[in-house]
């Protein structure tokens, strides 16, 4: 088998570390910035380090690899496919990994079916610089089973979703409103503490809520005690938001925490349960959707 990597940033760099461990050789790759005089230096160094081989262009590493990683920034998933698409066959499989929209991951699907080969919308869900190659993923689309037949060897952390390309990305992207607001939130909630000097009493109280219990356990009890209180915790949130343009923090993660507060206000939760907090957070999502 062998394999090539459109782009190679930390996502090729690090998958290729993990399977140089696992005695896999003979790996290409081509980046956009591999000639670059400033960032080419980085990505020279890596392949070296990696053990990977650097071509001229991504026709190159298609023509030569029977299974292709794209491992590109999202904005630039599909033009890096509509370059390498230009060498495919039916004897290739074409996995994209970007973190793209399920749209342009179904776009992808359309012009590599074009070329007889195989495609895989990739969604890798851990952390590279800890797990490198089994990074779990999930993947989608036709030519998922074909790819981790091939990968078995390899030890990679591969889950398939479906034959439906754009099914696996979607499930990040839907993971990733909680991950990256959690870290918006958590960085608005340290700006304020910090300038009034109370971040350890905060930290220590959000820490006593969260580790309450089970992940679960304690979510659903947010969203089902917010549906009934959300009227009073969006006039709270007013209030945050007068505390925090009062200290000079942009208050962002504040004014959309009101909007949604205010939007769970309207489907009228409170007179829907009769004021009784409802057990279970799918009793809500069946009606959010009206």
């Amino acid at each position: 088998m062998k394999l090539g990597f459109i782009g190679f940033g930390e996502v090729g760099y690090e998958i290729s570390s993990g399977f140089k461990k696992e005695g896999l050789t003979g790996i290409v790759a081509y980046d956009i910035v591999q000639e670059d005089p400033k960032d080419g230096a980085i990505v020279r160094s890596r392949s070296k380090d990696a053990d990977v081989k650097l071509l001229p262009n991504w026709q190159e590493v298609a023509k030569y690899a029977d299974v292709i990683i794209a491992a590109v920034p999202g904005a630039n998933a599909f033009a890096a496919a509509a370059e390498t698409v230009k060498a495919l066959n039916s004897t290739k499989i074409y996995v994209d990994v970007s973190t793209s929209s399920p749209n342009t991951k179904k776009k992808i699907d359309a012009i590599v079916h074009k070329t007889g080969a195989k495609f895989v919308d990739g969604a890798m869900m851990g952390l590279l610089i800890m797990t490198q190659h089994k990074v779990p993923t999930l993947l989608s689309g036709d030519g998922s089973d074909q790819f981790m037949a091939v990968m078995a060897p390899y030890n990679m952390k591969l889950t398939k979703i479906s034959d439906v390309a754009g099914d696996a990305i979607a499930i990040k992207l839907v993971r990733s409103i909680y991950m990256k607001g959690m870290s918006a939130l958590s960085c608005e909630m340290l700006e304020a503490a910090s300038k009034l000097g109370v971040e350890r009493r905060v930290l220590d109280s959000v820490s006593d809520t969260l580790n309450a219990g089970p992940f679960e356990e304690v979510m659903n009890f947010l969203v089902t005690a917010g549906s009934i209180h959300a009227k009073r915790q969006a006039h709270e949130m007013l209030d945050v938001r007068s505390m925090l343009e009062e200290l000079n923090i942009e208050p962002t993660m504040t004014i959309a925490t009101e909007k949604r507060l205010t939007w769970l206000e309207s489907k009228n939760f409170r007179q829907r349960f009769q004021g009784k907090r409802p057990e279970s957070w799918e009793q809500l999502t069946k009606i959010f959707h009206e």
